[in-house]
């Protein structure tokens, strides 16, 4: 499993736009969000500044690009030209499989976020405690294996043609509803209700939690296990019903 995950690393580095789109692009977006906004207005309901509301924010969505956009789309594709059955006929265990997607995104996901950090300190002046850049990076990174998951299930569930519109629609509609590019607050009441219960929506509340030195709320927690354990359960039974199939 040790040398498919090196194998994925290097296919996932040598990718350029996917690079770009999920390690520099959050950073250009925050830049273009926050870039003018003044370091002393506050976001209602948070009690942060824009500059520091969004750094979570679109370090949150720098990982959720990586491990999303990065799974899926690469999954279907791999079934779709028969790698995956080759793979079966090797001694590699089929989670050995799912598990390499899931740990080779997960290291590509780290820089996008660290890159976020150093681009809102540098520019934006946020300055957090030492303890809190460390938790930060903890939280938005394991929280990303969530949404690894359901890479990893809708690269089963969908086909190659068909896994772009599914997994872009996925990717912007989680990103919008759940705050990653606004704050919910200027959202309609009846839209916010929506967006609590959306996973980036917790996602996203952890690091702002960090960030004003608060324990992450229990709810927050609670939502994106439910979604984990939805999604872990939904790609182990793609995973078996394409194996049967094949």
């Amino acid at each position: 499993m040790n040398s498919l995950i090196k194998l994925e690393l290097n296919r996932a580095l040598r990718n350029r736009k996917f690079l770009f789109f999920s390690v520099l692009y959050p950073s250009l977006l925050f830049l273009l969000i926050a870039g003018s906004a003044d370091g002393t207005d506050k976001v209602d309901g948070t009690g942060l500044t824009l500059p520091t509301y969004m750094m979570v924010s679109m370090a949150s969505f720098g990982a959720l690009t990586a491990v999303l956009m990065g799974n899926s789309e690469r999954i279907a594709k791999e079934r779709e030209s028969g790698w995956v059955r080759q793979l079966r006929l090797t001694t590699l265990p089929g989670r050995g499989y799912v598990l390499a997607k899931t740990a080779s995104a997960a290291v590509v996901s780290l820089p996008s976020i660290i890159v976020v950090f150093v681009v809102a300190a540098a520019v934006k002046d946020v300055r957090l405690d030492a303890w809190q850049w460390l938790a930060l990076t903890g939280a938005i990174w394991a929280g990303s294996l969530v949404f690894a998951a359901l890479g990893v299930a809708i690269g089963y569930l969908a086909s190659g043609d068909a896994v772009r519109p599914i997994t872009m629609i996925t990717y912007f509609g989680l990103s919008i509803l759940g705050g990653l590019w606004m704050p919910t607050t200027t959202f309609p009441s009846w839209l916010q209700d929506i967006a609590k219960w959306v996973p980036t929506h917790a996602y996203a509340a952890l690091g702002q939690a960090i960030e004003q030195s608060q324990a992450p709320h229990a709810k927050d927690i609670a939502v994106l296990a439910v979604f984990f354990a939805l999604f872990t359960g939904g790609a182990a039974w793609l995973y078996r019903k394409d194996t049967l199939k094949a």
